[in-house]
């Protein structure tokens, strides 16, 4: 599991560095009709803070986590929650609250296996925060594309 956490923190180095970079770039949507990086952040964040707070509480053997609730209306809520944010507070948010979830998932037992909501699978906490890792990629992704134009 400690690859997989360790390339679930990398992405706390590159959020951390969005700080260095000017505000307007961080406030334009990447796209047309998208989020910026600002939101893509408070997105990422939302997510973390779900995870933490509804998810690895329940990352017992044998246990059943609540189904993931809908994505866009957890992200249109992610979206609203941080509307009054600045970028620096949202950067932070998000460091802190990846910091705790990885932490969290570094004490669930390499045994422990769980489902979610109706699924039958079985996931370890590794398992579960691949979903997440590849999340993070697809993001990390666009932010760079962003800053690169």
């Amino acid at each position: 599991m400690n690859n997989t956490l360790n390339q679930f923190e990398q992405t706390v180095d590159q959020i951390l560095r969005l700080n260095d970079v000017q505000a307007y770039l961080l406030l334009e949507p990447i796209n047309l009709g998208k989020w910026s990086i600002r939101e893509i952040v408070g997105h990422l964040y939302y997510w973390d803070k779900f995870n933490l707070e509804k998810m690895v509480p329940k990352m017992v053997d044998g246990g059943n986590l609540p189904p993931f609730p809908n994505h866009d209306r957890h992200n249109e809520e992610a979206i609203s929650y941080l509307k009054d944010q600045s970028v620096a507070s949202i950067i932070n948010d998000f460091v802190n609250t990846r910091k705790e979830l990885i932490t969290g998932i570094s004490e669930i037992g390499d045994d422990v296996r769980f489902t979610i909501g109706k699924g039958k699978r079985k996931f370890s906490g590794e398992s579960f925060i691949k979903i997440f890792v590849k999340h993070d990629i697809h993001h990390i992704q666009q932010i760079n594309k962003k800053l690169s134009n």
